[in-house]
């Protein structure tokens, strides 16, 4: 076993194909978690690939193994699992690898409360104790299947009015992943004409890969929205704790343009309340969360980072370029379906088409996130700092700003890559900055993926 390779800085993902992760390993990792979280009962979700229903079992069986007891939550979107933690104050586990290919899988951990489990926060202690496993308890765990969609719908209401939404029509993609499951009865309650595309889940994802982030995941979305009037697309990843957002003229979102459209929203209704984001958002985010009279705070990236920063701010939003947006009334925890019901709304009280409405949150170019595969990954970013001039900041990888343009450029937390996000007033300024950047990495060595 080489734990080191599945242990990533907030959950546990790895390929199944080579024995990266496997039955075993998630039974050994089970029987951590439960002896780590210590208390007297855990809940287990899972997404539908192919491999979940046998690690999930795997990790339920870990945990009853020192007798505590488990509900299982069944096929269930992670932001289901996060709801339980936080309703049910008790730890949760979520068998995914979101996003990434079917010969992959992987385990997010939440404590009572939806509280995370990271690298610096638990996630080390359980390495440790799955690599070597207690003793079974004199006693197994009980098991139990509850089913918790009502109450997690009842809770997304509980932060949305569904009285203030107008009639809408909304495409939505689910990749044949999660959002299938929770999509259909979330939206019976509000007055939504429904353009369904791929909401069977699947677990071989036979019609794309459920990663909305990447632009030929979207084609069928966006040529729904062109062939009959929408006021809103989403497209969800696997396990539906990601959304990307498509505006009634077929054009995606960022996540930068959606975290500063909420946070305003959110502001107008908290005044003067914190905002989180993490550091490769737009400027644009920060300049509208101050323009709303709110107070931005910047994070590294990942979930554990931004929720952890959450908590001690005390801030009701918070969002990132990646398209994971986080609500305090969530438990701090992240939900794709909670940050749709919020654009509706957002819809709903404008009366404007979204095309319109973004333009005010988009006053700079953006690259998107380009990936480089390096030998040494720190090396090269000494090398970019060296060779570039402005002003260096180091809170995640390493950020060089200009009064006018930045770059990030920073470790990938799940893949041997370095991420190029680059931002500047206009498409040339960017194209640019990614051409200085690339060509340093290309000459020392690195390649583009």
């Amino acid at each position: 076993m080489d734990l080191d390779a599945i242990f990533k800085a907030y959950d546990i993902r790895g390929r199944i194909d080579n024995g990266d992760l496997d039955a075993d390993i998630v039974h050994r990792i089970g029987a951590g978690f439960a002896v780590f979280a210590a208390e007297p009962r855990i809940a287990v979700g899972r997404d539908i690939r192919t491999s979940s229903e046998e690690l999930a079992t795997a990790f339920i069986d870990g945990v009853r193994g020192q007798g505590v007891d488990v509900d299982d939550l069944g096929l269930i979107a992670t932001d289901m699992s996060y709801y339980y933690a936080g309703a049910y104050s008790a730890p949760a586990a979520m068998v995914t690898a979101s996003h990434l290919p079917l010969n992959w899988n992987g385990i997010k951990l939440s404590l009572a409360g939806a509280k995370p489990v990271s690298g610096d926060t638990g996630l080390a202690d359980i390495k440790r104790l799955a690599s070597e496993p207690p003793a079974d308890s004199a006693t197994t765990g009980q098991i139990a299947r509850v089913e918790i969609l009502k109450g997690y719908i009842d809770h997304l209401y509980s932060v949305v009015d569904a009285d203030a939404f107008q009639p809408l029509r909304v495409a939505v993609d689910g990749g044949n992943g999660m959002a299938g499951v929770v999509v259909g009865p979330v939206l019976e309650r509000v007055p939504v004409v429904l353009t369904s595309l791929y909401l069977t889940p699947d677990g071989t994802f036979p019609n794309h890969p459920a990663d909305p982030t990447r632009p030929e995941n979207l084609v069928d979305l966006i040529a729904a929205i062109k062939k009959q009037p929408h006021d809103l697309g989403v497209g969800f990843d696997a396990d539906a704790d990601r959304a990307i957002f498509v505006d009634d003229a077929g054009q995606p979102l960022s996540g930068s343009t959606t975290t500063a459209m909420v946070a305003s929203w959110f502001l107008k209704r908290n005044p003067g309340a914190t905002v989180v984001h993490n550091l490769i958002c737009s400027r644009a985010v920060p300049e509208a969360i101050v323009a709303a009279g709110g107070t931005p705070v910047e994070t590294r990236v990942g979930h554990s980072y931004i929720k952890a920063v959450m908590a001690e701010t005390d801030a009701i939003f918070g969002g990132e370029h990646s398209a994971h947006f986080y609500f305090r009334d969530n438990y701090r925890a992240d939900s794709g379906t909670l940050a749709m019901l919020v654009l509706m709304q957002l819809l709903s009280e404008a009366d404007r088409p979204l095309s319109e409405l973004r333009r005010a949150f988009e006053p700079y170019s953006q690259s998107g996130e380009i990936n480089f595969r390096v030998d040494d990954v720190n090396a090269m970013m000494q090398v970019v700092e060296e060779e570039t001039g402005g002003d260096v900041t180091h809170l995640d990888g390493l950020t060089v700003s200009w009064a006018d343009r930045w770059f990030n450029l920073r470790p990938s937390n799940t893949e041997a890559l370095l991420r190029l996000n680059v931002e500047a007033p206009d498409v040339e300024g960017v194209a640019e900055l990614v051409t200085q950047v690339g060509s340093i990495i290309t000459d020392h060595g690195g390649a583009e993926d």
